[in-house]
């Protein structure tokens, strides 16, 4: 019960710091059409870019992911005959909202774990963190973008046949 509770605001507490954090730290950075001053600059640019794309989309997720468990409830309470018959369409949901959890608790994860002043005073141990940090952020668009393209798909076509 409790998990049910603070699991939410957690989340919604996670994408509001982000959101004020995020506003203030890039104007630190200056704007993308300024010119980078050195390769790690041109690198954290590029991991905030891949945050900034997918960052507003975090709501859609969550929302798609309210929106597929609603329907597993509503075959959950369907009669045992109906239920058999949606079990193609259970295991797709159940399977969606497996991903989505996974794109949301890796965008939290990231966000929680990315340092944006490490080695600051060491420029290639800096380039080596940003590369990695790079590469997560991007894996993370990956899972947030293919989540919502296969819940669009999904829920939609869902929603076509009521």
């Amino acid at each position: 019960m409790i998990k049910k509770i603070l699991l939410p605001l957690l989340a919604v507490s996670l994408v509001m710091a982000c959101n004020n954090e995020g506003k203030e730290k890039h104007d630190e950075h200056g704007s993308k059409n300024e010119t980078a001053k050195t390769p790690a600059d041109s690198l954290y640019e590029e991991v905030m870019s891949g945050h900034d794309e997918v960052m507003p989309k975090m709501g859609k997720v969550r929302g798609a992911q309210a929106r597929a468990k609603a329907l597993l409830d509503s075959i959950a309470r369907l009669p045992v005959k109906a239920q058999d018959a949606a079990a193609g369409l259970k295991k797709d949901l159940e399977s969606l909202v497996s991903e989505l959890n996974n794109a949301d608790f890796s965008m939290d994860k990231w966000m929680t774990e990315f340092k944006m002043d490490s080695a600051e005073n060491d420029p290639g141990l800096r380039l080596k963190y940003l590369a990695g940090e790079k590469e997560k952020v991007m894996k993370v668009k990956e899972a947030v973008l293919s989540g919502l393209a296969r819940a669009d798909s999904l829920l939609k076509a869902k929603t076509a046949m009521q």
